[in-house]
């Protein structure tokens, strides 16, 4: 069944929420955000660890946000999944730093395609277990297309039934934002979402557009309750008025 699964996103440091689709190293001053907070990331983790909101995703948009990942690692070990700049060279450091899992897409696709060798490399270093496999993606016609750098750089990786298939031997999670709708609070991409409930073999988390409590109900729905949503911009935590924090508290406890 369908829960609520948080996240922290960091950007220059600090807690943001950030339309996706204006994400760009090359033209910065594009940039749109929704909101910054005043409270420190370690807040939010303690905030999710008082809830007992498992599995929320730190997610380190660009340079500068090592340290305030590992704040709000430090406030619930063992509690959070982290992704950003995730290798095989550094995933056991952020494992060590108390990471549940750690989340991985750009070093997976060298010249933006995928390396299934690279997946198996770091499953085999990290355990399956320990990793979520990031399927982030933008739409191209009818399809999704797995876009990687802060979802700047589509890649040869179409989401499919059979793809997802393929990946989902070594990992242990998805997770996959809708980058044409990130941050827009206008509604989830209900195609995707049945796509996913339909195609993912693994515990799989969606992200993106999602604008009202009624939106859990929907993913719900849509996916027979194989896909878990996360909410951002919309959420009074963030600044938002399309949904209490306290509400999906009280969601996820009646999955219980």
């Amino acid at each position: 069944m369908t829960i609520f699964r948080p996240c922290i996103d960091l950007h220059e440091g600090a807690v943001k929420q950030i339309v996706g689709a204006s994400l760009s190293d090359a033209a910065p001053s594009t940039l749109r955000t929704n909101f910054v907070s005043s409270h420190p990331p370690a807040y939010y983790a303690g905030l999710y660890r008082g809830n007992g909101l498992r599995g929320a995703h730190v997610i380190k948009l660009g340079p500068g946000n090592d340290a305030a990942a590992r704040e709000a690692l430090a406030a619930w070990p063992r509690g959070l999944q982290v992704g950003g700049g995730i290798t095989i060279d550094n995933a056991g450091e952020w494992l060590e730093a108390g990471a549940d899992k750690v989340i991985v897409t750009s070093w997976l696709f060298p010249d933006a395609r995928l390396d299934m060798d690279r997946l198996r490399r770091l499953t085999e270093s990290i355990g399956r277990q320990s990793l979520v496999v990031d399927l982030s993606c933008k739409r191209q016609g009818d399809a999704w297309i797995v876009a990687m750098n802060k979802w700047q750089t589509p890649t040869d990786l179409v989401l499919s039934e059979e793809s997802m298939a393929d990946l989902g031997e070594y990992a242990a999670e998805f997770l996959v934002h809708a980058a044409d709708v990130e941050g827009l609070c206008q509604g989830v991409d209900e195609q995707l979402v049945q796509a996913l409930g339909r195609w993912s073999t693994i515990p799989c988390t969606y992200a993106g557009g999602a604008k009202d409590l009624g939106d859990i109900a929907l993913v719900d729905r849509l996916s027979n309750g194989r896909v878990d949503l996360t909410y951002g911009s919309a959420l009074d935590i963030f600044g938002g008025s399309g949904v209490k924090f306290d509400d999906l508290v009280k969601w996820n406890q009646s999955r219980q």
